[in-house]
């Protein structure tokens, strides 16, 4: 949304806030700076690798896609590399005043009509030909939950390029630009931006998923595309929500158990859209923006550092995917906004303005650590939303950095995602300078592969960049329970094991191995993971099974029946049930205690022992190569109850 239309060239006014502070009423959200667009220059076009066209992408890789460690892989454990872009229009362009029908109230003056950008200047077939041209294999296809009830017929005049979508409503014509990316070999990552149509991204309505909406409506609206693209598995990914940032008076957090913690919002919904349809991935941006924009209180843009210390977990094994947004104008702390503190414009440091060590740090510190191999938040990092003016822009750090910023994401072999693809030209000149691809009123294209662009060395250089390609190994997973999660599919389907309790359970590939003393969190592993018996799961409440003596004497044990491993408990207070898994084969039974009870006892080597999974609390962990066959507890006078002593047995 241009806030500020004076200062603004057309892009979307990005993650730029904000709410109001005491002494006023409210902050606008700042947009691009830089020159007003100018008409093209003459060059000659980019010179490219040659692009597949549609049935050579749709034969290079199949169907469905998931994760193994910190790639993205396809049904045939082949590395399938995001190279996106972003075709916007469904989630709304009108800017939140004056008169919805003017196109001047729209962004860039390009009104959408909530379908994507294009429709009504060139058939479709073309467009994604074009898209074809720019070596992108995958499209983000943002949408407004207001199109899912939407029975307004969009009009004849933004369909004109392609009369068979003519009589639709925004959810048809959806479907129809689904049906026709998929089919062109596209894989298409259906994208939550806003709630209403009302152009993002400031005070608007559209602050979190439950903004102007109940998170139970946010929720039912997944479940309902989930299971309308179920068939279609080039469908492949639920990108839940778009910049998740401060409204007027409150933070989203990561964590607190309350109606603006995002981690719950998105561990619930992510875990029943696969129950739904479980071959999508379940894609989690971090927090765009926490705080009031200004020097005397706490303010920031998070984006995934929580997950250093709190990371999802979900029912189906490699589908977790985290995803970040990063522009130059913003900042680590800058809201991106322009016009001093009325409008929200914070004095630290945009990311344009950093030095080239200091960028590959930050970018390092909000997103791409997740990538770090064999820990609790290991997962592939999708930068779903980048870019910079193209004709027009005069900004030199605007243009340094994003020389700079597509350097990392080579570097690092990143997944991305380019905002936007299309936009318009009026009398020669873009409407916004920000999209790749431009078309007038007559349908001829000005393009990023036209000549005229100083984007189009970057652009090129970042998609045909060498990077990991072929045969993904298979990778050890460890993942985070923290509350009450019941992440078993298996257990998810049975009556309440535990009535009345918090209850942690491991997804059905993995097992416990580690706990945090007075703490909710624990650990799971698929690491050399047993194969489960075809008997129903034990569940202990005493120590009839402690049958090797008293292993941990004076404290109250949990222990599984022989062969058995612990694959969840519950808690109301201090654990009082533990969920046991029978083995296909016999395991060894001799113990190995794991005491915490005066500080950190983990392995050396091996799984998650290079992050804090637990942040200020002592943590037991068997190793690798061992199972969870029971805990102990004691009670102490200053704590009450909890659980200090693990025993561990080998596998083999």
């Amino acid at each position: 949304m241009r806030s500020e239309r004076s200062v603004l060239t057309g892009r979307r006014a990005l993650p730029r806030l904000l709410p109001a502070v005491a002494v006023t009423t409210a902050l606008l959200v700042g947009g691009t700076p830089g020159a007003a667009a100018v008409p093209l220059t003459t060059a000659e076009p980019t010179t490219t690798t040659a692009p597949m066209t549609g049935p050579e992408l749709a034969a290079s890789w199949t169907a469905p896609l998931s994760t193994r460690g910190r790639y993205i892989v396809d049904a045939d454990g082949n590395r399938f590399k995001l190279k996106a872009g972003n075709w916007s229009g469904v989630q709304g362009t009108w800017e939140g005043s004056g008169d919805i029908e003017d196109p001047a109230n729209h962004q860039a003056d390009q009104k959408s009509n909530n379908v994507p950008l294009g429709l009504d200047r060139v058939p479709m077939a073309r467009i994604l030909a074009d898209f074809h041209e720019l070596g992108i294999n995958s499209i983000r296809l943002p949408y407004a939950d207001a199109m899912i009830r939407d029975t307004t017929v969009v009009p004849d005049s933004a369909l004109a390029a392609n009369p068979e979508l003519k009589g639709k409503t925004p959810l048809q014509v959806y479907d129809a630009v689904v049906e026709a990316l998929t089919d062109d070999g596209f894989a298409v990552i259906l994208n939550n931006h806003t709630t209403t149509y009302r152009f993002c991204c400031s005070l608007d309505g559209n602050e979190r998923w439950n903004s102007s909406q109940t998170t139970q409506q946010w929720t039912d609206n997944w479940l309902f595309l989930a299971e309308r693209y179920k068939s279609n598995k080039r469908v492949v990914g639920a990108d839940l929500r778009n910049e998740v940032r401060r409204d007027y008076y409150d933070d989203p957090n990561w964590g607190w158990d309350n109606e603006h913690d995002l981690y719950k919002a998105y561990q619930e919904a992510g875990n029943k859209i696969l129950e739904v349809n479980p071959d999508l991935l379940i894609i989690m941006e971090g927090i765009n923006w926490q705080g009031i924009p200004q020097g005397m209180f706490e303010h920031g843009r998070p984006t995934l550092t929580p997950v250093r210390n709190l990371s999802n977990t979900l029912i189906e094994s490699g589908k977790l995917v985290y995803s970040a947004h990063f522009y130059g104008f913003t900042g680590p702390n800058h809201t991106g906004a322009t016009g001093g503190w009325q409008n929200g414009e914070t004095n630290d440091p945009r990311y344009r303005d950093l030095s080239p060590e200091d960028l590959i740090k930050v970018i390092d510190d909000q997103a791409l650590f997740v990538t770090q191999a064999g820990q609790h938040f290991t997962a592939p990092v999708w930068v779903s939303e980048f870019g910079t003016a193209g004709r027009g822009q005069s900004d030199a750090k605007e243009i340094d950095w994003f020389h700079r910023f597509t350097d990392i994401l080579v570097k690092n072999d990143t997944d991305f995602a380019q905002w936007p693809l299309v936009g318009w030209t009026t009398n020669g000149v873009p409407n916004d300078n920000w999209a790749l691809n431009h078309y007038d009123s007559q349908g001829r294209r000005l393009g990023l592969a036209d000549g005229g662009d100083w984007r189009a060395a970057d652009w090129f250089k970042l998609v045909n960049a060498p990077g990991k390609t072929g045969q993904v190994a298979e990778v050890d997973h460890w993942y985070m329970l923290d509350r009450d999660q019941n992440l078993s599919a298996t257990m998810r389907q049975q009556s309440d094991w535990s009535p009345g309790n918090r209850k942690g359970n491991c997804p059905d590939t993995a097992r416990l191995i580690a706990f945090a003393r007075s703490s909710n969190r624990s650990l799971c592993t698929d690491a050399n993971q047993p194969a489960k018996g075809d008997s129903m799961w034990i569940t202990v409440v005493d120590e009839r099974y402690v049958k090797t003596g008293d292993w941990a004497r004076g404290r109250f044990k949990l222990q599984c029946p022989d062969h058995h491993f612990a694959v969840g408990y519950s808690a109301n207070g201090p654990v009082n049930r533990l969920l046991c898994a029978p083995s296909a084969k016999p395991l060894p039974t001799q113990n190995r205690l794991v005491w915490f009870d005066r500080g950190d006892n983990r392995p050396a080597e091996g799984g998650s022992v290079g992050s804090d999974w637990a942040p200020g609390y002592y943590k037991g962990q068997c190793r690798d190569d061992e199972y969870l066959a029971g805990v102990a507890m004691a009670y102490y006078a200053h704590t009450g109850t909890v659980l200090d002593v693990l025993l561990c047995r080998p596998l083999t």
